[in-house]
């Protein structure tokens, strides 16, 4: 094959070409793959093994999925974005169409038949006359995989498809129900149990500490402490929280009154020093006609709230460290802690296991850090260290407050003739290995201390973060969007599902049904006339009939309607919500309609999964999540402080999947959430004429925005 044929195999198979490192055929007639992408609850390794058992042409119950492992598996980077069937399933698919065809090869060079005259079934190679001649372990004598993929054999189309668009029963349910998938459940042979002492505040330094009383505790092993830094080791896991607790009464903390004010976290923003882009700019604003009107949206600071605080396990011994993480970066992680530990990469390998889901940067990989540092200070035995809830609402990264200026103008025939956008927040990602700096929070408490990082953003073409669809994918003659990127983090703040699209496409939704309003057409009319994309103008369509829109319906003070559309990231999956909500003392979200079109379905019901759950999520964001903080310290560190969805809460969904058989295969989680907020945003101004502009739509935020 030509280096041509190479350059069209997906990226991260070019990077992790070797056929052996990402499928292995079992004896016992089982095979093997070792994707590098990690299970978060969104069902992606199931997926990935439809996509292998289908380009192999074996039963799906023939595959076995490993864990991704730095000892075995393929660098794919981060499981983030909506991203990993596209990259991890795209690379698994190439591989196993070449992995297929080097047996068909083989069975033809015995058979002396061409390869066309060949046909798997189940892992049999059939001939053409019908007859079963061999299966692909027969043929593993004569079947080299120790080669790297070139592009030698296409994968299939979709006529051809027998596995692909069916709702198989995902891989990790099983696991799942009978405890035994969890990373908090494993139990290593002679494991101690760890916790951390963490400042009480943000800017908070440790001034003095006593360790005797604590090392006089019951089944007090270890106590460790270097700058701010302070952990205990012990026998048993209540030993250690109640030695924890001990250390809390004997420490004394400098803390400074650093945080902005929660309840004027907009002028904050303003008053910061940016980074500012221009992320489109065309026709001219000046020369724009029509009536103009302006609002301003804002999201407070937002938890990833995982059910389960973070945990992880660390054991040196042997010269080596092995960490078993939830992280979703596993790669990454691994290098961070060698930069941190000052160990070679080879030293240090890192598991996947799964743990609290969160789809985003939550405390994962911090508390892998905790775990080596105490682990290895105990050689020989490891160590597991878990969070407390306290710690994971006090520490982990945050969804950073941001703010959405824009003003617009219609014209007499009820088009958009001007739009300007502004946003200001920090950027979006400060995960483990994306900058020179430490990117993990012991380090920063270490030593003397170190200053922690500023987030960065992907390139736009990847998605980008504060600007993740910032750029309206209407038609628009004169429209500018620039963002303000803010170079202070008063709040430690990373990426959260679907980073800036949640708030950018809040707001550009939000807005679309003011012009809509002040132009007297239809929410779904008015945007249909300024998008072009069939795909985009499809799934509206499809979500207008879904619901049984009512074209001019107007709500009573208590009842009303809303919709939104987005393009995830403007290159991703296209999503249309129709919301339909009451109003009490509290919103009530009834019903969400979606239509989607995320190209090639592999697998209907985990979409589904993904869309219900993206939708309860955005839900719970827009109507009740708000991390709670004075000037000091946060102060929502319990279910209390910050509420979230209750399953009585949870609204009706009805979906529509558009399949799109040749069209490639796109994310699915994270391309509701903006819509999501727009369209309750949307019903709660047709059912009450006011606009809420402030998330979340708590009952202040809703009468505040009804006497402006």
């Amino acid at each position: 094959m030509s280096n041509k044929a190479s350059l069209d195999l997906p990226q991260y198979l070019l990077a992790n070409p070797r056929l052996s490192q990402r499928v292995q055929f079992n004896q016992d007639r089982t095979v093997t793959i070792r994707p590098g992408k990690v299970e978060i609850g969104q069902g992606i390794i199931s997926a990935i093994a439809q996509i292998a058992a289908e380009e192999l042409d074996l039963a799906y119950d023939r595959i076995l999925v490993l864990p991704v492992d730095t000892t075995l598996s393929p660098n794919e980077a981060s499981t983030s974005g909506s991203r990993s069937i596209q990259e991890g399933g795209e690379s698994m698919r190439y591989a196993c169409a070449e992995i297929r065809y080097l047996f068909l090869e083989a069975a033809a060079a015995k058979l002396n038949l061409p390869i066309g005259a060949l046909r798997v079934i189940d892992g049999l190679i059939y001939s053409e006359i019908g007859s079963t001649e061999m299966s692909y372990w027969d043929l593993l004598p004569s079947v080299n995989l120790d080669v790297d993929a070139n592009g030698r054999a296409a994968p299939k189309i979709a006529s051809a498809y027998a596995l692909i668009g069916s709702s198989l029963p995902r891989k990790d349910i099983l696991n799942k129900i009978t405890g035994a998938a969890f990373l908090h459940d494993i139990t290593l042979p002679g494991m101690l149990h760890g916790r951390i002492v963490r400042p009480p505040s943000f800017y908070a330094k440790l001034i003095s500490f006593d360790a005797a009383p604590i090392l006089a505790m019951p089944g007090v092993k270890r106590v460790i402490r270097d700058g701010s830094f302070v952990g205990v080791i012990a026998a048993r896991e209540e030993q250690a929280i109640q030695a924890m607790l001990a250390i809390q009464r004997h420490c004394q903390w400098s803390e400074s009154a650093l945080l902005p004010d929660m309840n004027n976290l907009e002028q904050f923003l303003y008053a910061q020093k940016s980074e500012d882009e221009i992320l489109k700019d065309v026709g001219s604003l000046e020369n724009a006609v029509g009536t103009q009107i302006s609002a301003t949206f804002t999201r407070p600071y937002l938890a990833h709230a995982s059910i389960g605080p973070s945990c992880a396990l660390a054991w040196w011994h042997e010269g080596q460290l092995e960490v078993w993480s939830h992280s979703q970066s596993i790669y990454a992680l691994r290098d961070e802690l060698a930069k941190i530990l000052q160990l070679a990469p080879e030293k240090i390998i890192v598991r996947h296991a799964e743990g609290a889901g969160c789809y985003g940067h939550n405390g994962a990989d911090d508390v892998a850090l905790d775990a080596a540092l105490l682990a290895l200070d105990c050689e020989g035995s490891p160590v597991r260290v878990q969070w407390m809830r306290e710690d994971e609402f006090a520490w982990e990264p945050f969804g950073p407050a941001m703010a959405v200026k824009l003003s617009g103008a219609v014209d007499a025939s009820g088009n958009i003739t001007q739009w300007h956008e502004e946003i200001w927040g920090n950027r979006h990602i400060g995960r483990a290995g994306r900058q020179p700096k430490p990117g993990m929070l012991a380090a920063w408490h270490m030593g003397e201390g170190m200053e922690a990082p500023l987030p960065v953003d992907m390139p736009i073409a990847m998605g980008g973060g504060s600007q993740r669809n910032a750029v309206p994918y209407y038609e628009l003659p004169n429209c500018q969007v620039l963002n303000h990127a803010i170079q202070a983090m008063p709040l430690r703040t990373s990426a959260l599902r679907a980073l800036g699209a949640y708030i950018n496409v809040f707001a550009i939704e939000s807005f679309m049904d003011e012009l809509a309003l002040l132009a007297k057409v239809d929410p779904i009319e008015f945007r249909l006339r300024h998008l072009r994309d069939e795909r985009a103008i499809a799934v509206l369509q499809a979500v207008k009939a879904k619901a049984q829109w009512r074209t001019g319906y107007q709500g009573d003070g208590t009842h009303g309607y809303g919709v939104a559309f987005a393009r995830y990231k403007n290159v991703g999956n296209y999503a249309a919500v129709i919301a339909e909500v009451f109003i009490k003392e509290t919103i009530q979200v009834k019903k969400v309609f979606v239509a989607i079109d995320c190209g090639l379905v592999i697998n209907p019901d985990g979409v589904l999964n993904q869309i219900e759950g993206g939708v309860i999520q955005a839900t719970s964001w827009t109507l009740k999540e708000q991390l709670q903080f004075d000037r000091t310290r946060i102060t929502s560190l319990n279910w209390e402080e910050y509420p979230i969805l209750t399953f009585s809460e949870v609204p009706q969904v009805e979906i529509e999947l558009i399949n799109r058989l040749d069209e490639p295969a796109l994310g699915v989680g994270e391309g509701v959430t903006g819509p999501v907020a727009a369209a309750i945003a949307n019903a709660v101004a047709n059912a009450m004429g006011v606009r809420v502009c402030r998330l979340p739509m708590t009952q202040e935020n809703v009468v505040a925005a009804m006497g402006e």
